[in-house]
């Protein structure tokens, strides 16, 4: 156990926690390995962190998995990305059952192929009872793309609305976040500090947390950091200390 641990109050953690995961294709350059090397291991990352984060008692772990830029790549890269999402789903599901992770997805899963699609459906479907912890992987997701597809389910559900009546709430049942909470924190690795059209929306009161590590290397300690950070930090809302 470390020092960072023992300084984490299990009254104050974070209910959902989102995490950019940068940095896989220059932890790998850095090993003299292809960049499809980093993301094989930033799969470990990923188990190794939602294990965690249900320990602590994080309830939604929402994780920015491959953007809609992403599709610019090399097809190279983009293809390796797609078997590894497979293999991954298929080769977890066992475990998230004993876990107790359900996961969700959300982005424009359209475009991914068939097979990667019905990959991710079903473990979706199987894993829907779980309630340990929600793993929600954004998926050919933008916040822009959000954001305009969700406009756009309004305007085709209800093209006579006056717009007087739009407001924050009717925005965020078009969202594909609806149902979850918004991020009480927003972790990115890789050393960027940009958040990269991810969940615009919903981070407008996140607190933010930026390391310098890169995705693979990202740990359990990593993880208490990040916490210990978001601990002593005030959250305010807009309101003054005195009104807290």
């Amino acid at each position: 156990m470390n020092n960072i641990f023992e300084k984490i109050d299990p009254n104050h953690i974070p209910k959902h926690i989102a995490i950019i995961m940068d940095g896989n294709g220059r932890w790998a350059k850095k090993q003299s390995k292809p960049r499809v090397y980093g993301h094989q291991k930033g799969v470990n990352t990923v188990r190794e962190i939602t294990e965690e984060a249900a320990k602590l008692g994080v309830k939604y772990l929402t994780l920015y998995t491959f953007s809609t830029e992403n599709w610019n790549r090399p097809s190279e890269e983009i293809d390796a990305l797609m078997d590894i999402l497979v293999s991954a789903i298929e080769n977890e599901t066992p475990e998230l059952m004993n876990k107790g992770v359900r996961i969700l997805s959300i982005g424009d899963t359209n475009r991914l192929s068939d097979k990667s699609r019905e990959t991710l459906n079903r473990c979706i479907e199987i894993t829907s009872n779980n309630s340990t912890i929600t793993v929600v992987l954004a998926i050919s997701y933008s916040a822009r793309w959000e954001i305009v597809n969700a406009i756009k389910k309004i305007v085709e559900k209800t093209p006579h609305k006056d717009a007087l009546e739009i407001n924050e709430h009717t925005i965020e049942k078009h969202l594909t976040t609806w149902g979850i909470p918004d991020p009480d924190l927003l972790i990115r690795t890789g050393g960027e500090k940009r958040i990269s059209n991810f969940l615009l929306w919903q981070i407008a009161y996140s607190e933010l947390y930026f390391t310098d590590e890169y995705w693979p290397d990202f740990s359990r300690y990593s993880l208490h950091k990040a916490i210990a950070d978001y601990q002593i930090r005030e959250r305010r809302f807009g309101k003054t200390s005195e009104q807290l």
